[in-house]
C-alpha cells in the first residue's frame, strides 16, 4: 500500500508541474499561446474564403451532375426497350433507385412524352402527371425552388434510332446536398491547422524538456479523473479480469469475472483455492507461469484463461488474469466446420461419382465417397431392370445390392462386401485425419460372415424405413434404431442390425426424373453418434446428384446394348462352308470411354464356281446410325454378290446405292457417305485372286515362305463421294498364302501413328511363317493391338486353297451339233473315275442342253469345265453376252423347255460374265437322293426337252 501512494504522489506532482510548464506564467506557455492564435485567424480565414468559393462551385457542380446523370440514363440501350415494354415501371423503377444512391442525386424520374411517370424516389407518384416539357429535343437544365430547397434539375429526352422520342429523363439535386460536400472539407482544413498548432506546440515541448524531466507529479483533479477512468473501463469490458497477489489472493475481481465464475461481493482477499472454482481452473490460475489461452470450467462454460504477471514493468508483485467466455463461439465454430465439411463432401461426390457411364461402377463411387467421412456404412440397391438399362417396374420388385462401402466397426474388422471397403473406408483404417467426427478408428479381426454382401435380392416392405422412402419419395431418419429392431423383428433385417451393432440410419430413395431406381442407406454405429435432420438433407443432396449420373449410366446401358445386339446379330455368327479358303476372324469394339458401337462389319460369301468372297468394311462413326448402316452396307453387298459380280462393278454399284439413299435422305438425318470396303474375289481353280478397294486399306499377303507385303492395290473414293471409277488388281496366289484384311482400328490409334501401326502388323506377321488363320488372328491381336482400343476392330484372315487338278476336268468343243454327243461320252467317263456314275444321268441331260444351246445361239470358242469340291460344279463357257432366262412353256410351244429341265436337275444355277462372254453353271449335289424324282420317268422328260428352249 505504501508503493502505491508513493506512484500516486509522483503522479500528482508531474502533472502540477506540466500545468505550470503550459501556464502563462511560464515562457513557453505564452509562446504557445500566441501560436495557438495564429493557427485560429489562419483558419477562419481560410474557412471565409471556401465559404465565398463554394457558393459558385456548388450551383456549377450540380448542373453538371444533374445533367451527366440525366444524359447516361437516358443514352443507355435498355432505357428504350424498357420504354416500348410492357411495364415500363417493373424494368425502369430498380435501375432508376440504384442509380439515384449511387450518383448521389435526390431523384431520377423518367416520364411518357404525355407526362405520366414511370419511375419516382416516391413510388406513389408512379403513375401521376408531372408538368413539364412535352416537345423537348435537346438536355434542359433549370433551377427551381421547392420545399427542400433550391434544386437544379436537368431534363434529356430519350429518343429511338428512328429519332422518335421515347420518354424524358430527370434528374434533380438539392444545392443543400452539394453545400454539405463541400462542408466536408471543412474538417481537413481544421485538422491542417489542428497539425499546424501541434507542430508548434512540440517544438514548445522541445523548449521545456529540462523543466519536464523535474516534474514527476500529478494534481489530485488529474489523478482522480485517471482512476475514474480506468474503473469505468474495467467494469464495463465483456471480459473477466482477476488480480492476484503473489500469495494467489484474490485483490480484485470485476463484473464480468465475478458473472463468468460465481463470485459473490466481499471475496476479495481469500485464496483462490477457496473460491469453489474447478480444480483445472484452479491449477491453471495458480500457476506461476505465464499461460495463454488455456482452457478452463466454469460451470457449463468454457473459458480462455490468459495470465501474465504485473512486476513485468515495475509493478507491483503478482499476477493478472483475464477470462473470456468461449462457449457459444465454439459451438459456431463447430457448426461451421461441420457445415463446411458437408461442403467439401458435395464438393468431392461431384468430382468423384459419375466418372463413368457404368451403372455399378457409379453406385459404388457413390458408397465410397460417404465413407467414412460421413456414414460407416453405406448399402445401395437397385431395381435389377436398372442394370440391363430398362426402366424400373417399382414398387413391389425385388432389389439387388449393387454396392456396399463400409469403414471399420467397432466389433473389428470390416464389414464391405467381398471384404473389401472403399478408398474412403481405408483410409480411415489408416488413421487419415477427417475420417470420422468421432475421431474413432475402430480396429480388430475380420468377420468370417458378411452381413452384407453385394448381388443379394432384397425385398423392402412397410414399415420399413426404406419401403417409406421409396413410397413417399423422400429421405426417411431413424436417429436411433432401437424402437426400429421391433418394428422389424419378422422381416430379418432386425437381426443384421443387432449383429452389426448398428445404432442410427438415413434411408434416402434413388431417383431420376420422378422414377424410383433404388435405396441407399447410410448407417452409423452405435459408438459414433446418431443423425441428425443436417444430416439427413446432406444425403438427400449427394444421393440427388448420384441419381442423375446413375440415370445416365443407365440409360447409356440401354443404348449401348441395343446397338451392341443389333451389330452383333449383323455379323456372320459362323463362317459359311466353302472350299476356297480355311478363314478366321476376330471382331473387337471400341473399349475407350464413351466410345460408344462402331460400324466396322466382315463377311465370307460363297460364289459360284467353288470361289469365294472376302469382304471389310467400315462405316464412319461410333452410334447406334453406324450399326445400322453397317447392316444396310452388308445386305447389299450379299445381294450385289449374288449376281456374280466383278469387284470393280459391284463397288460401283454400292457406291451408286449409297448415293441414292444419301439423296433421299432427310436434311437432319445422318447420312451414309464416307463408308468403305475392301472386296476380295479368290478362285481355288486356278489360285487368281481380284481385289477392289474404295478408300479401304489394302490387304497384307503373307507368301507360304512368309515373305509378308502389301500390294499395291488401287484405291478409289470412299463410297458415296462417287466421281472416280473403280479399279480392280489382280494376282495369282499359291497354295498356302495368306490374306489379312483389316479395318483402321487395329494400325491407326491415338497413341500412333498409321505407319507405325502397319509396320507392328508387318513384323507381327512375319514371326508367323506358318501360323494357321486362327494363330495368325490372335497372335495380330497380341501384337498389335492398342491398350484401349478407340475403334472397333475386324480382323480376317483366310489362307489359300488349291482344288486338285484330278477333280477338274476341261473341254473345248467345236460348233458342231455332233459334239454334243462326245461331251457327254466324256463327262460320264469322268464321272465314272470319280466314282459319281450316280449321277451321270443328269449331267449329262444338263451338258447336253448347255452345250447345245452355246452351240445354237452363241459365239466364239466353247469352254466346258467340271469341277468335283462340295458338289458337282458344271460350267460352260461362250463369247456370247445374251443370258438365258428361264420361262414355264406352253403345251403348243415348241421350245422353251430346256432351261427348265436344267432347274429341275441342278440345285442352282446361274450365269456369270466374263470380260469377254460368259459362263453358265450349274451344281449338283453329290448325293443321289437330291435328285428330283417326283415320279417322272427319262422318257416323260426327254418328251419335255426340246433344243430350242433357250
Amino acid at each position: 500500500m505504501h508503493t502505491n501512494a508513493q506512484q500516486a504522489a509522483h503522479s500528482a506532482q508531474r502533472r502540477g508541474h506540466r500545468r505550470r510548464l503550459l501556464g502563462l506564467s511560464s515562457l513557453a506557455g505564452q509562446l504557445m499561446w500566441v501560436q495557438l492564435g495564429l493557427v485560429v485567424v489562419l483558419v477562419c480565414v481560410a474557412v471565409l474564403a471556401l465559404v465565398l468559393q463554394s457558393r459558385t462551385a456548388v450551383m456549377r457542380e450540380a448542373e453538371h451532375r444533374s445533367r451527366a446523370v440525366a444524359e447516361a440514363f437516358a443514352q443507355a440501350p435498355v432505357v428504350v426497350r424498357a420504354l416500348d415494354s410492357s411495364d415500363p415501371s417493373g424494368v425502369l423503377q430498380p435501375w432508376a433507385e440504384r442509380v439515384r444512391r449511387k450518383a448521389g442525386v435526390d431523384g431520377v424520374v423518367v416520364f411518357s412524352p404525355q407526362g405520366i411517370r414511370y419511375t419516382h424516389p416516391d413510388p406513389a407518384l408512379i403513375g401521376k402527371h408531372v408538368v413539364g416539357p412535352d416537345k423537348l429535343t435537346r438536355t434542359l437544365t433549370r433551377t427551381v425552388k421547392v420545399s427542400t430547397g433550391v434544386t437544379v434539375v436537368s431534363t434529356v429526352p430519350v429518343t429511338r434510332n428512328d429519332g422518335s422520342v421515347a420518354g424524358f429523363v430527370s434528374v434533380g439535386i438539392t444545392v443543400k446536398r452539394l453545400q454539405s460536400t463541400a462542408a466536408a472539407q471543412l474538417p481537413v482544413l481544421l485538422g491542417g491547422g489542428a497539425g499546424a498548432f501541434l507542430v508548434s506546440a512540440g517544438a514548445t515541448l522541445l523548449v521545456g524538456r529540462r523543466l519536464r524531466r523535474q516534474t514527476h507529479g500529478l494534481g489530485p483533479v488529474e489523478l482522480t479523473r485517471m482512476y475514474e477512468h480506468h474503473d469505468a473501463v474495467l467494469h464495463a469490458v465483456r471480459e473477466g479480469v482477476l488480480i492476484m497477489d503473489t500469495d494467489h489472493r484474490l485483490l480484485m475481481a470485476n463484473d464480468e469475472a465475478r458473472r463468468l465464475l460465481g463470485l459473490g461481493p466481499g471475496r476479495e482477499g481469500e485464496r483462490i483455492t477457496e473460491l469453489g472454482m474447478d480444480p483445472q481452473t484452479v491449477d491453471l490460475l495458480t500457476a506461476d507461469d505465464v499461460v495463454s489461452d488455456a482452457v478452463g470450467l466454469a460451470g457449463d462454460r468454457l473459458l480462455a484463461i490468459n495470465i501474465r504477471p504485473t512486476d513485468a514493468a515495475g509493478g507491483p508483485a503478482g499476477s493478472v488474469a483475464t477470462l473470456r467466455d468461449t462457449t457459444e463461439l465454439r459451438a459456431l465454430s463447430g457448426r461451421a466446420e461441420a457445415a463446411r465439411e458437408r461442403l467439401r463432401l458435395l464438393h468431392d461426390a461431384g468430382a468423384r461419382v459419375g466418372t463413368t457411364l457404368d451403372v455399378r461402377r457409379t453406385v459404388q463411387e457413390m458408397a465410397d465417397v460417404a465413407v467414412p467421412r460421413f456414414a460407416d456404412l453405406v448399402t445401395v440397391e437397385l431395381a435389377d431392370r436398372v442394370m440391363r438399362g430398362d426402366e424400373p417396374s417399382l414398387p413391389g420388385d425385388p432389389l439387388c445390392r449393387m454396392a456396399v462401402s463400409a469403414g471399420p466397426s467397432p466389433r473389428g474388422g470390416t464389414s464391405a462386401a467381398d471384404g473389401s471397403a472403399g478408398e474412403d473406408s481405408a483410409a480411415a483404417a489408416q488413421g487419415v485425419p477427417g475420417a470420422h467426427r468421432t475421431g474413432r478408428v475402430p480396429q480388430g479381426p475380420a468377420p468370417s460372415v458378411l452381413p452384407f454382401p453385394v448381388d443379394e435380392l432384397v425385398t423392402y416392405s412397410l414399415p420399413a424405413p426404406q419401403a417409406q422412402a421409396m413410397s413417399t419419395h423422400q429421405g426417411v431418419l431413424e436417429a436411433y434404431l432401437a424402437g426400429l429392431e421391433a418394428r422389424l423383428e419378422g422381416s430379418g433385417h432386425a437381426g443384421r442390425i443387432r449383429e452389426l451393432g448398428l445404432g442410427s440410419l438415413i434411408t434416402v430413395p434413388v431417383l431420376a426424373r420422378g422414377v424410383v431406381l433404388g435405396v441407399a442407406n447410410f448407417w452409423r454405429y452405435q459408438a459414433s453418434g446418431p443423425f441428425d435432420e443436417d444430416d439427413l438433407s446432406l444425403a438427400e443432396e449427394l444421393v440427388g446428384r448420384a441419381g442423375i449420373s446413375i440415370d445416365n449410366a443407365r440409360r447409356f446401358t440401354r443404348e449401348h446394348t441395343t446397338a451392341v445386339t443389333l451389330q452383333r446379330s449383323l455379323l456372320p455368327g459362323a463362317l459359311p462352308h466353302q472350299e476356297a479358303v480355311e478363314a478366321a476372324y476376330r471382331y473387337l469394339p471400341a473399349q475407350a470411354e464413351h466410345a460408344g458401337v462402331g460400324g466396322d462389319w466382315f463377311d465370307v460369301i460363297p460364289l459360284p464356281g467353288a470361289r469365294v468372297a472376302l469382304v471389310v468394311g467400315d462405316v464412319v462413326g461410333h452410334s447406334l446410325h453406324a450399326a445400322a448402316t453397317m447392316g444396310r452396307l452388308q445386305t447389299a453387298v450379299q445381294s450385289f454378290s449374288a449376281l456374280d459380280l466383278p469387284p470393280d462393278e459391284l463397288l460401283g454399284c454400292l457406291d451408286e446405292l449409297v448415293t441414292k439413299i444419301d439423296d433421299n435422305v432427310g436434311p437432319d438425318a445422318a447420312q451414309i457417305s464416307g463408308a468403305t470396303c475392301l472386296y476380295v474375289i479368290y478362285d481355288p481353280a486356278s489360285g487368281h485372286c481380284t481385289i477392289a478397294t474404295n478408300g479401304h486399306l489394302g490387304p497384307a499377303l503373307v507368301q507360304p515362305d512368309g515373305t509378308v507385303s502389301f500390294p499395291d492395290i488401287p484405291i478409289s473414293p470412299p463410297l458415296g463421294l462417287g466421281g472416280e471409277p473403280f479399279e480392280k488388281a489382280e494376282l495369282d496366289l499359291p497354295e498356302g498364302s495368306r490374306l489379312v484384311l483389316f479395318t483402321n482400328g487395329l494400325v491407326a490409334d491415338r497413341q500412333r501413328d498409321f505407319d507405325t501401326g502397319i509396320e507392328q502388323l508387318r513384323q507381327a506377321l512375319a514371326g508367323l511363317p506358318d501360323g494357321t488363320p486362327e494363330e495368325t488372328c490372335q497372335g495380330i491381336l497380341d501384337a498389335v493391338l492398342p491398350p484401349h482400343p478407340s475403334d472397333d476392330i475386324a480382323l480376317l484372315v483366310a489362307r489359300t486353297r488349291r482344288l486338285d487338278v484330278e477333280h477338274i476336268a476341261e473341254w473345248t468343243v467345236d460348233r458342231d451339233p455332233a459334239a454334243v454327243a462326245q461331251i457327254r461320252t466324256e463327262a460320264a467317263g469322268r464321272l465314272a473315275a470319280w466314282g459319281l456314275e450316280e449321277l451321270g444321268y443328269a449331267t449329262e441331260l444338263i451338258l447336253s442342253e448347255l452345250v447345245t444351246n452355246a452351240i445354237r445361239y452363241s459365239t466364239g470358242p466353247i469352254q466346258v469345265r467340271l469341277m468335283r469340291t462340295r458338289s458337282l460344279i458344271c460350267e460352260v463357257a461362250d463369247g456370247s453376252t445374251t443370258a438365258p432366262h428361264l420361262r414355264r412353256a406352253a403345251t403348243t410351244d415348241e421350245g422353251g423347255r430346256g432351261l427348265y429341265l436344267v432347274s429341275r436337275f441342278a440345285q442352282r444355277w446361274g450365269t456369270r460374265y466374263l470380260d469377254r462372254g460368259k459362263i453358265v453353271w450349274t451344281e449338283q449335289s453329290l448325293v443321289a437322293d437330291a435328285l428330283p424324282a417326283n415320279g417322272v420317268t427319262d422318257d416323260a422328260l426327254l418328251d419335255q426337252w426340246d433344243d430350242t428352249g433357250w
